[in-house]
């Protein structure tokens, strides 16, 4: 386990050797508070785009689920006649000029794995920038009407009309501090402000807010070499196996494969690590299992028998309801005001 590793597994579960960092917490969160406050004064300028912005985030460190429910949203979006487009920073990637427009054929260096893995799944437009306004600028370009911001939250430059918030239910809050103190980007408070809780899975700890449930449900297995895809049951490959998961949170990856009978050798990665040959080092002749964000980095390269678990978001009826009435509004709204 790396130290990364370490530290978030000990914010989470609270333990005693993060005291020493609490004033450090304290102070973070001090900074955050002033620095939304000068955001919020117009002493810091905010961007607004002429389309309806869906912020998409989290208040915690360790990885939530964000990413199925973006590519939820851009699916569904797209079922209620709209033409979505995501913008996201691309972390871990370094493209050589700003804004890239993501297609299924990216090179992973340029884009970062969570970027190419939303276009390969929901065929929306995805622009990777830091400047989140310029690659907003670029999607409306391309004809898009709604805009979903990924992992923007604490983006406060780039304004907002829906804020989701994505919290992880095992996990919760952890200890509840800040950074360094704790696994929190932002006080436990600031769930009061976002116009909805998106909870992943069912929570194990009281929240103190109400929630909206959400689940990941495994859909389908993918041979990665030819992208074939195959039903859960039976599996397509033998036991036991060797498990990869280079996400936020590899625990939970781990326990669906399995609830789906699948036994192994259960190796958790980094989130966003890079992959080269060496990541493989571990296998032997059994099948390589991992997820759709690690997919998109070793296709070239993995070895021969790997196989993607890929996993879609699923939220109640009452959700897309209360959502699709907060667009009508905004979009109703931005005509009047045009």
């Amino acid at each position: 386990m790396s130290l990364s590793q370490r530290w978030l597994k000990a914010a989470y579960e609270g333990s005693a050797w993060l005291t020493p960092l609490y004033p450090l917490g304290f102070l973070y969160r001090y900074l955050m508070r002033r620095r939304a406050a000068l955001y919020r004064r117009g002493d810091k300028p905010t961007w607004r785009a002429p389309v309806p912005v869906i912020m998409v985030g989290n208040i915690t460190l360790g990885g939530t689920g964000k990413s199925p429910l973006v590519a939820w949203l851009s699916r569904w979006l797209k079922m209620q006649g709209f033409s979505p487009g995501i913008v996201t920073r691309g972390y871990g990637g370094k493209a050589p000029v700003y804004p890239l427009l993501v297609t299924p054929s990216t090179d992973p260096h340029h884009s970062g794995d969570e970027p190419l893995m939303l276009a390969q799944q929901t065929g929306v437009p995805v622009v990777a920038d830091p400047q989140r306004s310029r690659g907003a600028d670029m999607l409306m370009r391309q004809g898009c009407d709604v805009l979903i911001s990924d992992d923007g939250l604490q983006h406060l430059a780039m304004g907002r009309d829906i804020e989701l918030v994505v919290v992880d239910g095992a996990r919760g809050l952890g200890n509840r501090r800040c950074l360094p103190a704790g696994p929190l980007r932002e006080a436990p408070a600031r769930l009061a402000s976002v116009d909805a809780v998106i909870i992943n899975g069912t929570p194990q700890r009281p929240l103190g807010i109400e929630g909206v449930p959400m689940t990941l449900v495994p859909t389908r297995w993918r041979y990665l070499k030819t992208g074939q895809e195959w039903p859960l049951q039976p599996l397509p490959f033998s036991l036991p196996v060797d498990a990869m998961a280079g996400i936020g949170n590899p625990q939970r990856f781990f326990d669906t494969l399995r609830s789906l009978g699948v036994s192994g050798a259960m190796h958790p990665l980094n989130d966003h690590q890079p992959f080269d040959t060496s990541t493989f080092q571990f296998v032997s002749k059994r099948p390589v299992i991992m997820t759709a964000k690690d997919a998109v980095k070793c296709q070239a390269f993995a070895p021969p028998d790997s196989w993607v678990l890929d996993v879609e978001a699923q939220l109640p009826h009452a959700f897309e309801d209360w959502l699709l009435n907060k667009l009508s509004d905004l979009t109703q709204r931005g005509s009047t005001d045009g």
